[in-house]
């Protein structure tokens, strides 16, 4: 009987987040085009079509000014060493048709860029599943000697401010799905879980596991994720944080085991999956739109937005999202009124570490890949966006996400790169000493 109605109130968020799923992999799934012209084990081709059996490898060489790059040689070899030979036409396109699965290497001849243009990267891996095309991304800086450079022209003084902006709103909305259920966390049991961010990287780790290396579809991808997730948050609650309540370990003494938790499951992902960005999209996509992002973007913005509609409308509108706020303003109150406490708490560890394996999905996708130590540069900025909107509750941290992913973009028009993280550190000071209770907490009397 109970776990009939707790099954009852998992519904309506596992049937939100397998929609959303859907709505991702429409979205981000493709193929390639076109009739080919080679044939063998590995082709080059101007075009590739794939079927049950073949698969594609391509790719496209822009410079600088999104230009293509004509007339550069790009070579794929598979593990028994057979290869073939592509070379880049007036569009920068290149393409392989290849007729058995397994890891390939992309490589580019450096010797063949036009003067002016370098690589950053010469050698692509890429692993082939029939019936799919597996894009090979090479970095490229630089445009060819004699023609001009509309790089800094198009991309200086506004509208550099204009794309940092866009980057931090994409930050923020990507945070705000991982920083809610934090935030939930801690309103409902007043647990600062340092363990959260994990349950970013391990979405995106099942992200490269079922979509890169098993080669499934994003669709089955994002829903898969999305389930680990929630499994990962009814287990740590059923075997950890359940037993230590009941034996009534302090909150202090909980965080620690958090922070243990977090490097153990560091340790974990470093063991099985390496220290290496694991690649997640390799799609060649360019900027467009309004807010000069990718597609990818654009759509990773658009679902994060509907989940968080979908969790603020369950937490408002249904009877589970207003025994979860009557738990997170009052437990003894809420026990007291005949709300399962420890029920609604176990629904809102899975309800948070789905959300946060949904955003590491969305994360990596956006970024191409993902690695071992991602949570850990996220876990910081999720903190501070949680305080600054007001810690244990779900709409604060909505609103500090937002802040704080503009907040950090945009810092790096005047610092580089690798201290704009520094600046969510410097508002979590300023918030603690000036607003303890964050933009819509609420005060409390101490003593």
């Amino acid at each position: 009987m109970v776990e009939h109605r707790l099954a009852r109130l998992v519904r309506p968020f596992a049937v939100a987040l397998a929609a959303i799923g859907i709505a991702a992999g429409a979205v981000f799934a493709g193929q390639a085009a076109i009739a080919d012209t080679g044939s063998g084990p590995i082709s080059a081709t101007k075009a590739c079509v794939t079927d049950a059996t073949t698969g594609c490898v391509a790719g496209t060489l822009r410079d600088d000014n999104e230009n293509g790059i004509k007339g550069v040689e790009v070579t794929l070899a598979n593990a028994a060493g057979e290869s073939d030979k592509a070379t880049s036409d007036a569009d920068g396109r290149w393409a392989f048709k290849v007729t058995t699965a397994g890891p390939y290497t992309a490589k580019l001849d450096p010797g063949t860029l036009p003067k002016g243009v370098k690589a950053s990267t010469t050698s692509v891996n890429v692993v082939v599943t029939l019936g799919q095309l597996r894009p090979a991304v090479f970095q490229l800086t630089g445009h060819p000697a004699g023609s001009k450079n509309t790089t800094q022209a198009t991309r200086s003084g506004g509208r550099l401010v204009w794309d940092q902006f866009s980057q931090g709103l994409l930050l923020g909305l990507l945070l705000a799905l991982a920083s809610i259920g934090l935030s939930l966390i801690y309103g409902t049991t007043g647990l600062s879980n340092f363990a959260h961010a994990e349950q970013v990287t391990l979405g995106g780790m099942m992200a490269y596991t079922f979509g890169i290396a098993l080669g499934l579809n994003i669709i089955v991808t994002t829903i898969i994720a999305v389930i680990v997730g929630g499994v990962s948050g009814y287990l740590q609650d059923k075997l950890i944080w359940a037993p230590l309540r009941r034996r009534g370990l302090g909150l202090t003494q909980l965080m620690v085991v958090t922070i243990g938790l977090s490097l153990a499951l560091d340790y974990v992902f470093q063991f099985f999956y390496g220290t290496a960005v694991k690649p997640v999209s390799t799609e060649v996509e360019h900027i467009t739109g309004p807010l000069d992002l990718t597609p990818t973007a654009y759509w990773s913005m658009l679902i994060s937005v509907i989940v968080l509609v979908v969790v603020g409308l369950v937490l408002t509108r249904t009877r589970i999202g207003r025994a979860t706020r009557a738990v997170s303003d009052n437990r003894a109150l809420a026990a007291a009124s005949g709300i399962d406490v420890d029920r609604i708490i176990r629904l809102v560890w899975i309800a948070s570490t789905a959300l946060a394996a949904l955003a590491g999905v969305l994360y990596a996708l956006v970024n191409g890949g993902i690695q071992w130590s991602t949570g850990v540069q996220l876990l910081l900025l999720m903190f501070s966006a949680v305080t600054l909107g007001g810690i244990g509750t779900a709409f604060g941290a909505l609103v500090g996400s937002l802040i704080i992913g503009v907040v950090v973009q945009m810092s790096s028009l005047v610092l580089s790169s690798e201290l704009k993280y520094a600046t969510a550190l410097i508002i979590l000071i300023v918030i603690l000493v000036f607003r303890p209770q964050g933009i819509l907490g609420r005060r409390e009397r101490v003593g």
